[in-house]
């Protein structure tokens, strides 16, 4: 005898947004777990670094660190093609912090992440500088005192 499989099917897609619903907050609530469970640990970095010093050792403690994995953001020459890209294809003066917001965008990665948007705002400010330097990006102040860039035009 064969078995037949009904498929439940609704126009809403209410029980789809339920369950994504419920992840999210179990991903959030697991995020939270984790940034606790950082500061534990740092606070217990702390205390041995304290313990450390009360019986004694002068070493450098930073030394003795195992090295990080440096994470790579953007290959060679990668983030100035983002950041010309932008200004490119922008109608209006932007801030650094904006075109931090569009790379992220385009990336397709969360803007909303603010520190992710703050590491980002700062290379996209030096490489902007860079860039300035050699002719390849303009820069003015905008009225609520903001530096703003553009595309330097064509003479």
């Amino acid at each position: 005898m064969a078995d037949t499989i009904k498929l439940a099917r609704t126009a809403t897609y209410e029980h789809t947004i339920s369950g994504l619903l419920t992840k999210r907050a179990d991903l959030f609530n697991e995020a939270q777990r984790i940034r606790d469970r950082l500061a534990e640990i740092k606070n217990d970095i702390g205390a041995l670094d304290r313990v450390l010093g009360t019986l004694g050792y002068t070493g450098n403690l930073d030394a003795e660190m195992p090295r990080q994995k440096r994470h790579v953001l953007f290959g060679p020459g990668e983030l100035t093609r983002a950041i010309l890209d932008v200004l490119r294809g922008a109608t209006e003066p932007m801030a650094t912090r904006d075109i931090a917001r569009a790379i992220l965008a385009v990336n397709e990665q969360d803007a909303r992440d603010r520190r992710l948007l703050t590491e980002h705002t700062r290379r996209v400010s030096k490489a902007l500088r860079m860039l300035s330097r050699k002719g390849f990006a303009g820069h003015s102040i905008n009225h609520p005192g903001a530096v703003v860039w553009t595309r330097p035009s064509k003479k």
